[in-house]
């Protein structure tokens, strides 16, 4: 029975605002999405956190080195990493790429320095059902997206969070790949955000007997971050989120202190953000 299709399940809106922030408008049209803003005040302040909602990791490996994407205005490339407006954003999938799979869940984290300053978390109703695998993986399963919107209702208000922002995700051209075929399908211009790909900065940054590799769970033991990832599209993001912040101190240490400096290094700048090099 197909009762993981549109117009079988009830919608409810499900949207958590915190600290007075309005996100009114990123309700809009969309059901059983959270969304969470909260504008922290102290560094490490995590009492802005979403009720509901997971991750996978999608997108495509074009986009290889680590700071991709849109042209920087010359005020973004004169701003210190650590003043910088990053959202982390991670997703699960029910496959591993975006012509064999489709988004099952989106999570984002708002950061500045070490300050998360907002999130954004909401399931996906992919219109197939989860393989098996991918549910013992992520443990994200039909009965739990039926309810959930589908992609044209949750990406526009994800394209809102993230407005203004330097996007950051780990493997950045698997998440990017899915977030840009949902767009191209659900006829939504992909913005040209700057993107920052924490596997290919790692790769630059950490010494060979320092980890055995870069996966997210191997980084995240390493830089001993506050959240663990789980394979869920939030806790992943925080972890990256934290990941991130070690990896900009590590910047620092080089003297590279600024996004314009960061693109001169070679193998950094890559093509723009969903579209194949």
């Amino acid at each position: 029975m197909a009762w993981w299709l549109d117009g079988l399940a009830a919608r409810w809106p499900m949207v958590r605002v915190r600290n007075g922030v309005d996100a009114a408008k990123m309700s809009e049209g969309a059901s059983n999405v959270v969304v969470v803003v909260a504008l922290a005040t102290r560094e490490h302040d995590c009492s802005s956190q979403a009720e509901t909602g997971s991750g996978t990791d999608p997108v495509p490996a074009e986009i290889g080195p680590a700071l991709t994407g849109g042209a920087l205005s010359p005020a973004q490339a004169r701003q210190g990493l650590d003043e910088t407006e990053f959202v982390v954003v991670d997703l699960e999938t029910t496959g591993w790429s975006p012509e064999q799979g489709a988004i099952t869940e989106i999570g984002a984290v708002r950061v500045r320095g070490r300050t998360r300053r907002g999130e954004f978390a909401s399931l996906v109703n992919p219109g197939t059902p989860v393989p098996e695998c991918i549910e013992e993986l992520t443990g994200i399963t039909d009965w739990m997206l039926a309810a959930a919107p589908r992609v044209a209702a949750v990406l526009p208000q994800l394209l809102r969070f993230a407005d203004g922002c330097v996007l950051v995700a780990h493997n950045a051209p698997f998440d990017l790949g899915f977030l840009a075929a949902a767009c191209a399908d659900c006829g939504v211009t992909w913005p040209g955000f700057a993107v920052l790909d924490t596997v290919t900065l790692a790769k630059r940054l950490l010494e060979p007997d320092e980890v055995p590799d870069c996966k997210l769970g191997t980084l995240a033991g390493f830089f001993r971050a506050r959240t663990p990832p789980t394979h869920r599209a939030l806790a992943d993001a925080r972890a990256t989120a934290d990941i991130l912040g070690s990896l900009i101190s590590r910047l620092a240490g080089q003297g590279v202190r600024t996004l314009g400096q960061l693109r001169t290094w070679p193998d950094v700048v890559v093509t723009p953000a969903g579209v194949v090099a």
